[in-house]
């Protein structure tokens, strides 16, 4: 049988019953209950790009390969998937068996078209930064490239809803910086270097929120993250790079370079747009409004595009909720092809 990716294998299970295999690492293994008392498995797998949940009830044959495993695990499932409703993709008569290397390994490196939007995406965040006219923010944004651009390429932009897989956090960046050019150009009284270096730091304290690791997809919940959040650890990683700076060669140059850190900062702290929300304070410049709406924009348009592959049709276009969007969304307006002339 065909080996599917967690994402495509969801997607064709959303057409009728996939007899398929998919390789993963376990990220979860959970014993439980149902109501009746009986003992099942619950076994969370992840691979670069998505997630799936499958259940060994106790009399299937899983059940006692569940047994067996461990969390980190790497597999491969082998099974009838169907799209359960709410519940997503469920399992069906499954069985599993570890991964030899050469397996694990491909897994690790994921499918071949996100290593490669990925990698494309990544070469248009360092051509943006090489571009941007003040020095002291390019300089900045190259450090933090030659730095931080391993942890930065294994870093999700969240545990959840968008971007929330190994890479998603360079995607999440380039396409902000796609849409902060074009706004830039639009509204020009923005400044556009100080616009794409909050863009390019708004979510850098992330590396110790949502990095994963470099032999697996299971994301780890660290102490920093936990204590601090990526905001502070953002901000704090700014300033430590910006103190490695020589800023001889800059002295004159206007605005001061005290001032350029200080709205560097002020991007960061605001990007979530209100303090209910995680900001320690408020958008109070074009830049700060501007970056948190891209942010805003570019993780919901995500979260749409997935929840129309994965969301159950509840009528002719209409799909079921997908969280956190507010309620149910509608297949959008086709764009307009003139018509073919006759001859």
């Amino acid at each position: 049988m065909e080996i599917f990716t967690i994402a495509n294998l969801k997607r064709a299970a959303m057409d009728g019953r996939v007899e398929a295999v998919i390789h993963g690492q376990v990220e979860s293994l959970t014993r439980k209950e149902t109501r009746d008392q009986k003992p099942y498995r619950e076994v969370v797998l992840a691979d670069a790009e998505a997630k799936i949940t499958l259940r060994a009830w106790s009399d299937s044959p899983a059940f006692a390969i569940c047994e067996q495993l461990s969390r980190g695990a790497f597999i491969e499932v082998t099974g009838e998937f169907v799209h359960n409703g709410a519940f997503g993709t469920d399992a069906r008569r499954w069985t599993c068996r570890r991964l030899v290397d050469e397996e694990r390994d491909a897994l690790l490196a994921g499918p071949p078209e996100l290593r490669e939007k990925q990698k494309a995406d990544y070469d248009f965040i360092v051509r943006t930064v090489e571009s941007l006219a003040d020095p002291r923010l390019r300089t900045l944004g190259t450090m933090f490239l030659t730095d931080w651009g391993d942890r930065f390429r294994r870093s999700a932009a969240a545990r959840n809803y968008h971007h929330a897989r190994r890479g998603g956090l360079v995607e999440h960046t380039a396409q902000m910086m796609r849409a902060a050019e074009a706004v830039a150009s639009v509204y020009t009284q923005l400044n556009r270097d100080l616009l794409l270096a909050g863009v390019l730091f708004h979510d850098c304290g992330k590396l110790w929120e949502n990095v994963m690791p470099e032999t697996g997809f299971n994301m780890p919940y660290s102490e920093t993250g936990e204590l601090l959040g990526h905001i502070p650890v953002g901000i704090e990683l700014v300033n430590a790079l910006w103190r490695k700076l020589d800023f001889t060669p800059w002295a004159g140059l206007d605005p001061a370079s005290e001032e350029v850190r200080l709205h560097l900062l002020h991007l960061i702290a605001a990007h979530h747009g209100e303090k209910q929300f995680g900001s320690p304070v408020d958008p109070k410049t074009p830049e700060a409004f501007a970056l948190h709406h891209i942010d805003n924009l570019d993780a919901k348009m995500e979260m749409l595009a997935a929840g129309y592959e994965t969301a159950a049709q509840l009528a002719p276009g209409i799909f079921e909720r997908v969280r956190p969007l507010p309620g149910n969304f509608v297949r959008q307006l086709a764009r307009f092809a003139e018509p073919a002339k006759a001859e």
